[in-house]
């Protein structure tokens, strides 16, 4: 169960990883005028989201699914409910930036770098949520 746990954390990090850094690459490619740097953005956001993001996802979903399943009594816990809830709100949040970034490779982006920098912070607020349910268990 150590094991899985372990491979459980190391995915959720490199998912927020990526939920961190791909609105931040939104900020810049918002900002960006040129034709060399805004491929340079596209490439960099498509192998951010296609090559971490969505392994990260997935191997995040399994670990943490496959501990659930072998210690099905945690479905009874309140801060299990709201951390998966937090979750869905997390994956929600995740297709989100899969439809800026095709915004963005279509050259269709119509918001600011201000928006992509408040957007950029939402995942922040869930993380800090979602570690005081796991740690302190409120409920």
């Amino acid at each position: 169960m150590l094991w899985l746990k372990a491979l459980h954390i190391i995915a959720v990090i490199c998912w927020f990883a990526g939920l961190f850094y791909l609105p931040r690459l939104f900020v810049y490619h918002a900002m960006s005028h040129d034709s060399i740097s805004i491929d340079r953005f596209k490439i960099m956001e498509r192998k951010l989201y296609r090559g971490i993001m969505w392994p990260s996802l997935v191997m995040t979903v399994v670990f943490g699914t496959w501990m659930v399943a072998l210690v099905p009594d945690y479905l009874w816990n309140g801060w299990l409910h709201a951390k998966l809830a937090l979750v869905a709100l997390l994956i929600v949040y995740h297709f989100a930036c899969g439809h800026f970034l095709k915004q963005f490779r279509d050259d269709r982006n119509t918001r600011s770098h201000t928006f992509y920098r408040v957007f950029n912070e939402l995942p922040v607020l869930l993380l800090v949520a979602i570690v005081i349910l796991v740690v302190v268990k409120p409920f």
